[in-house]
């Protein structure tokens, strides 16, 4: 077991839990870009994306850097662009990027701050000021509300969540108020299209975490936390923010899946208060396969995939029932091909996603209609070191 995994372990009580980074003053291991494997999925088809070429970011948080990528449109494929300046001890793991892409913001989970950058025209970073201190302990995962107005932070040490206002000239933050309580081990965290409503998973008490949020305040709703799964990590809301899906790395699951380990919880959203009710059914599991971290729900809200480390049924694919929100596995899902759960997100400028593992970036491009993946020419895409984080720059 690597000391990264031990580490999210000994935080959560739950093993090889995914990112949740003790606060210790000690080098971790991390991730990759841009090596040559090709990877098929049988005779399946995948229609060609062709959308524009852009950027993405990656933190590196053994090298205490960030680094630009640069994604072929037409391809999908990964190339390794200019990387920040390494800062030992500093640990970069999560990463939100501004809507206007003139501000990056890298979280230092080990030094407990947030670094700003200037984005420049062609994509490049650099340092703007000394970094932000995040008011709390162990610092994991950040999100912007849809408006730019505002970056949240979650502090997984000291349980809370960090609000800050973003000055829109110049990048700067400043704190609102005191960190907000948000239960046990804090870990991922996501708003709605809306800005409306929060949501930050609670791995070692297997639940979510609900807020309301407007102006910058947050507010915890009465029935929070809700129950999701042992192992609750990764987040995924679909477009119309109806449905969260939850990925329950650990949870047990009953007859006829007893040899799968996780599932995928999914709640339909109330629209006026955020609240979360279980959808009929929930929560979901594939035929086989074990801990799923992270999850994400496609452009076009046909389907959810769920994510796990290795190549033996590591990808779990769902179509969404629009009516309902429930799921239901995909023709030949889930599909042992690489993975990994350090993060999946999908590319909306094309049917790409990429998915962050110790062997670097394995990228994808899927079947729009059928939802089947087939592995992107070139991938994994090494780093060199296991990844932190990404976002994409559309």
């Amino acid at each position: 077991m690597s000391f990264q995994r031990a580490a999210r372990a000994a935080l959560t009580g739950q093993t090889g839990l995914c990112r949740i980074l003790a606060a210790m003053a000690v080098v971790i291991v991390i991730v990759p870009l841009l090596a040559g494997l090709f990877l098929s999925c049988g005779s399946s088809s995948s229609v060609s994306p062709n959308g524009p070429d852009h950027n993405a970011y990656l933190t590196l948080p053994t090298y205490g850097s960030v680094a630009l990528l640069h994604i072929d449109g037409a391809t999908g494929v990964i190339t390794l662009g200019a990387e920040t300046p390494q800062v030992v001890g500093t640990t970069p793991t999560g990463l939100a990027l501004l809507p206007s892409k003139k501000f990056l913001y890298a979280v230092n989970s080990l030094a407990n701050s947030i670094s700003i950058f200037n984005v420049a025209l062609d994509g490049t970073l650099t340092l703007s000021g000394p970094p932000m201190p995040t008011g709390g302990s162990s610092p994991n995962a950040a999100v912007i509300d849809p408006l730019g107005k505002y970056l949240l932070v979650t502090n997984n040490l000291t349980d809370n969540v960090s609000v800050f206002s973003i000055d829109p000239g110049s990048g700067a933050l400043s704190q609102i108020g005191s960190p907000v309580p948000a239960n046990s081990n804090p870990a991922q965290i996501l708003i709605t299209h809306s800005g409306k409503f929060v949501y930050v998973s609670n791995p070692g008490i297997g639940a979510v975490t609900v807020f309301s949020f407007s102006n910058g305040v947050l507010s915890q709703l009465e029935n929070s936390p809700a129950p999701s799964g042992s192992g609750a990590f990764g987040l995924a809301v679909d477009a119309s923010d109806r449905f969260l899906y939850v990925a329950n790395q650990s949870a047990s699951n009953p007859s006829p899946y007893l040899s799968t380990i996780g599932n995928v919880s999914g709640f339909n959203i109330d629209p006026g208060t955020g609240a979360l009710t279980p959808i009929l059914g929930s929560p979901f599991t594939a035929a086989n396969g074990t801990g799923p971290t992270a999850v994400t729900v496609d452009p076009s809200g046909r389907f959810v995939y769920a994510v796990t480390t290795g190549s033996s049924y590591s990808i779990w694919c769902f179509t969404i029932d629009p009516t309902n929100g429930q799921l239901a596995a995909v023709t030949n899902s889930p599909f042992s091909l690489a993975a990994g759960g350090l993060f999946v997100l999908i590319d909306p400028t094309g049917n790409y996603f990429y998915i962050g593992s110790q062997n670097g970036i394995e990228g994808y491009t899927y079947n729009p209609a059928t939802g089947v993946p087939t592995a992107i020419a070139g991938s994994p895409f090494s780093t060199g070191v296991e990844p932190g984080g990404m976002v994409l720059s559309e």
